[in-house]
C-alpha cells in the first residue's frame, strides 16, 4: 500500500472530474481542518491505531467526498485491519475520482492480490506503469501477482526491473532472492540473501528465508544461528500457515522452512 500524503490531498481536490465551476474552493479555515485531520490520521497510522485512522479518513471524506486521496488512504487503513474487500470499495471510488493518478491503482492492486484476484491486480499495476514507467513498487507488486499465478520467471523479471529502477528498494531484492530459490537457483538465491543481509541485517523475511535455504542445504549450524534473530524480531515466521497464506512465500521456500521448524 502507498499512502497519499498531506501535500497531495489539497491537490487531489482539483482532480475531481466534475466541471471546473463545480470544483471545491477551500477556505483557510477548511484548509486548517483538512491538515488537522490528515495529521491525526497519519499519527494514528504510525501508532498502529488503524481503526482510529479509518475514523479520521471517514471524517475527511464526509467533508470532502470528492477527495480521491481520502478514499485511498481510508482503504489503506482498512487493509491494515485485514479487510481487503472493504478497502477495495474505497480504492474503486478513489480511481473514479483520480483516474490519471497512479497510487489508487497501486493500492487497489494490493487489495485484489489479497483477494486472490491476480489478473485484475496485474491490470492495475499495468495501469500504474502506463502512468509512471519508473514506479518500482508497481513492478515489485506485479511480480507478486505473477508469483500468485505461478509465473515465477516473469515475477523474477519484474523484481529485477524494480531493483534496477530503485537500487535501494530492499523489498524487491528480497522477493527476487526468494523467487530464485523457487526456480531452483539455490546457490544464487543464498548469495543474494546474504548480500541483502549485509546491507539490511534486520530484514527478517530474508533472514528467515536464508535460514530455510541453509537448513535444506545441510548447513545446520549456520541456519540455526540465523534463526535466533528471526525468532526475536518476528515470531510470525514460526507459523508455517502465516508464511504460506499471508506472507505467501513460494512453495519450495515454504517447504524448506517447514523442514527447519520440524527439524527434518
Amino acid at each position: 500500500m502507498r499512502a497519499i500524503f498531506a501535500a497531495l490531498l489539497a491537490l487531489l481536490l482539483l482532480l475531481n472530474p466534475a466541471p471546473v465551476q463545480a470544483q471545491i474552493n477551500i477556505t483557510e479555515t477548511e484548509s486548517n481542518q483538512l491538515d488537522q485531520l490528515v495529521k491525526q490520521a497519519f499519527d494514528a497510522t504510525n501508532a498502529g491505531k488503524f481503526t482510529e485512522a479509518e475514523g479520521y479518513w471517514t471524517d475527511l471524506i464526509k467533508l470532502y467526498p470528492d477527495n480521491a486521496a481520502g478514499w485511498s488512504n481510508r482503504g489503506n487503513a482498512k487493509m491494515s485491519q485485514n479487510r481487503p474487500q472493504d478497502a477495495l470499495e474505497d480504492y474503486n471510488r478513489s480511481v473514479e475520482l483520480a483516474p490519471n493518478f497512479p497510487d489508487p491503482y497501486l493500492n487497489r492492486g494490493a487489495a485484489l492480490e489479497s483477494l486472490g484476484k491476480w489478473q485484475e491486480a496485474i491490470a492495475d499495476y499495468d495501469r500504474v506503469l502506463a502512468i509512471d514507467p519508473q514506479d518500482a513498487a508497481a513492478y515489485n507488486n506485479r511480480g507478486n501477482a505473477k508469483s500468485g499465478l505461478g509465473k515465477w520467471e516473469e515475477a523474477i523479471a519484474d523484481y529485477q526491473t524494480a531493483m534496477r529502477v530503485n537500487s535501494r528498494f530492499s523489498t524487491a531484492f528480497g522477493n527476487n532472492a526468494i523467487a530464485l530459490y523457487q526456480v531452483g537457483k539455490t546457490d544464487e538465491a543464498i548469495v543474494a540473501m546474504k548480500n541483502i543481509l549485509r546491507k539490511y541485517p534486520n530484514y527478517t523475511d530474508v533472514r528467515a528465508a536464508l535460514t530455510a535455504a541453509l537448513w535444506a542445504n545441510h548447513k545446520l549450524g549456520e541456519a540455526e544461528s540465523n534463526w535466533v534473530s528471526v525468532a526475536n524480531l518476528d515470531p510470525r515466521y514460526q507459523d508455517i500457515n502465516w508464511v504460506r497464506d499471508i506472507r505467501r512465500w513460494p512453495p519450495l521456500m515454504v517447504a524448506a522452512l517447514e523442514k527447519f521448524l520440524t527439524l527434518k
